[in-house]
This record gives structure tokens, C-alpha cells and sequence, in this order.
């Protein structure tokens, strides 16, 4: 293919002096102007942008984007109109991750609502767990690949506060920044990928499956052009942003007396390594009555992986829940899981990992 040059093109009602400002102001280097006697055309570029200014356009002005590492160089962040109407907006390259505040709900979702699968990023299917998101402070999805084999994927990263992915049916093969060769993540394992983690989906097994969870709900995904991985290095003792990457597995795990009487758990070790922003446990049934109990975590999602039970709660009418569904218990709500099959399986997430849990009796 021959040689292409991309530019964006717009209008300017005072060519003279948008030279100034893009040249002298936000520092564009000027590419051509013509004509030389009374110029009508000039063309800007820098920053990976070509910007062709028109004085003899009739179209409407663009708007011109600038992140920069520190604003205050370009007058802070903000919107500024060129002398000739160009928009140019000045914002952080990096802007902080703001997490919304949690809006607590009593959430069932269920498998036989049939609730849409949407096609997401690199053609995998989405079903969405918590449709309101507690305002944006999480989201909930289970993702799916009919059919298997490579997976159109890109070296990429989040901006996420906390990210988990738990391999539900089938196997992924998936490969990390810092953490070696690729690996293959099976039925009943997990990872955390820490924020920034660069990392890519290689390869799929038929009808694989996966929950994955992320916080906040919206969270930029940006793709590194430039890291191939692996990367040939190999410390899993490195944080990112206070987190570490961790590869659970189940034939690993020893099972421990729950949180909630009746019920065993294997801890993922997540929430150590989190620093306690989040926690993950796999929970099955046990010896003991199941009790009311209510917690202060701030979020408290839990998925139905196998079996079947029964979600008793204050106030409200008892939820009959098998494989596929999921639910959400807002803080100091009493609930109890009763009627639970030998098979039940959950998976239980909490943001904070270590939280107070009470019995009682609901008034």
C-alpha cells in the first residue's frame, strides 16, 4: 500500500492568528500554508495528530482533544476556542480512577430470565448480573465463547480498581505481564488482574465460560501497541498500584469452616494480596443449620455455580435459586440460604475482602 497521511479537517475564520495560537500557544508545528500571497489553507501537526485549517470552509468547527501529563502547561484543564472557532479541550492524560458510591440494592438475577447476550470486545458474549450496577460501582458479567479456539485478542489493560476473572465451564489460556509463559486457566480456578496488568486472551476451549467482575462498572480498556507478551520476566512479587497477580487454584486450596453456619468455603487468598480491597471464596454446603446473617460489606455478590438453594430474605419473598443465577445482599440486610442441594457451589465476592458478619432474627 502506498504511502497515506490522515488529517482532520475544519474550518477557521482568522487563519492569521490561529497560527499563533496552535504554533505559540499549544505548540503545533506548522506543515504548509498556501496560497503564499493571501493565505486561505494552513496545516498543523504534533502531539500524533495532522490538524488542515480552512478559511474557506463552510463545515462546523472541530473539536480538538489534548490530554496532557500536566495541563497547567497548555492554561489547565478546560475548553479553549481557538481564534478561528477550533474547539480545543485540555484534559489529564491520567486522570484519577474516581470509584462512584456504592447505591445498595437487594439484586436476583437468573439464568431463566433470559436476559440478552451482547456481543462485546473480541467477539465474546455478555450477559450482564447486576443490571443497575449499585450506581456504576460494579459490574457483574457472565461471558461466554461458543466456539473455541484463537481468540482475536490484543495486548491490552484496565483502569480498574479491582478486576476478577473466574473460569465457570471449559478452559482459556491467557498470558501476563511479569508472570511468565502463558498458562491455561481451568474450570474452577481464577485470577485477579491487578489495575494496568498488561495481558491477553490466546486461546479457548469450546463453550468456555467465565464470570468476571470489575470495579467501577465503566473502566477504560486500552490496548498496548507496543508489549509483547510474555515479556520475559517473571516476579510475582510485583504490585500494581498494591495489588499482585494471583493465580488460584482449586487442587491447591484447603477448605475452611464459612463465614455462615452450614457451610464450608476455600479461600482464594485474593484478598490478601489485595490488601484486602476485595475478597473471593468458593462456598459449599456443610454440616450445621443454616442461620439469618447480615453483613457491612460494601458490595456482597455472589453467583450460583452449581446445585440449588433457597435465598430467604428480610422483608422480601423467598428466592428459589439454581446454576446460572446471581444476587447482590446490601449491607445489614438479614438473609439466610436455606433448602441448600449437597451440589451447591457458590462464588462469593466482597469489596472490602474482610467484613463483619452477625446472626439474628429479622424483626
Amino acid at each position: 500500500m502506498s504511502h497515506i497521511k490522515a488529517e482532520v479537517c475544519g474550518p477557521t475564520s482568522d487563519i492569521r492568528a490561529d497560527i499563533a495560537f496552535f504554533t505559540k500557544t499549544l505548540g503545533f508545528q506548522m506543515d504548509s500554508i498556501y496560497p503564499a500571497d493571501d493565505p486561505q489553507v494552513a496545516v498543523f501537526s504534533g502531539f500524533g495528530v495532522s490538524l488542515r485549517l480552512d478559511q474557506q470552509s463552510e463545515a462546523s468547527p472541530v473539536r480538538l482533544c489534548l490530554r496532557c501529563g500536566d495541563p497547567d502547561d497548555l492554561g489547565g484543564v478546560g475548553e479553549q476556542v481557538a481564534p478561528g472557532g477550533t474547539l480545543v479541550e485540555i484534559s489529564e492524560m491520567n486522570p484519577p480512577l474516581v470509584l462512584p458510591q456504592t447505591l445498595h440494592s437487594f439484586v436476583v438475577r437468573r439464568l431463566a430470565d433470559q436476559a440478552p447476550w451482547v456481543v462485546g470486545r473480541a467477539g465474546m458474549h455478555y450477559r450482564d448480573l447486576i443490571p443497575d450496577r449499585l450506581g456504576g460501582s460494579i459490574i457483574a458479567s457472565h461471558i461466554r465463547i461458543p466456539d473455541g479456539g484463537p481468540v482475536p485478542d490484543m495486548v491490552h489493560y484496565h483502569t480498574v480498581g479491582f478486576q476478577l476473572i473466574f473460569c465457570y465451564r471449559g478452559w482459556v489460556d491467557l498470558v501476563y505481564e511479569d508472570q511468565g509463559e502463558p498458562f491455561r486457566l481451568y474450570a474452577g480456578n481464577c485470577v485477579i488482574q491487578p489495575p494496568e496488568i498488561r495481558h491477553r486472551v490466546l486461546f479457548a476451549s469450546d463453550n468456555i465460560e467465565v464470570i468476571e467482575i470489575g470495579v467501577p462498572a465503566e473502566h477504560i480498556t486500552t490496548i498496548d501497541h507496543q508489549m509483547e507478551l510474555p515479556n520475559g520476566v517473571v516476579n510475582p512479587e510485583r504490585e500494581f498500584q498494591g495489588q499482585r497477580f494471583v493465580h488460584h487454584k482449586a487442587e491447591d486450596a484447603e477448605w475452611q469452616e464459612f463465614r455462615l453456619k452450614g457451610f464450608t468455603s476455600r479461600d482464594t487468598l485474593i484478598a490478601k494480596n489485595t490488601r484486602d480491597v476485595a475478597g473471593v471464596h468458593v462456598v459449599k454446603r456443610s454440616e450445621g443449620a443454616p442461620e439469618w446473617a447480615a453483613h457491612d460489606s460494601d458490595i456482597h455478590f455472589t453467583f450460583v455455580m452449581d446445585g440449588t438453594m433457597t435465598l430467604e430474605g428480610e422483608g422480601r419473598d423467598p428466592q428459589y435459586l439454581q446454576a446460572g443465577d446471581a444476587f447482590v445482599i446490601p449491607p445489614s440486610m438479614m438473609t439466610r440460604y436455606s433448602d441448600a442441594s449437597e451440589d451447591l457451589e457458590l462464588l462469593e465476592v466482597s469489596l472490602p475482602g474482610a467484613f463483619k458478619t452477625w446472626t439474628g432474627v429479622p424483626e
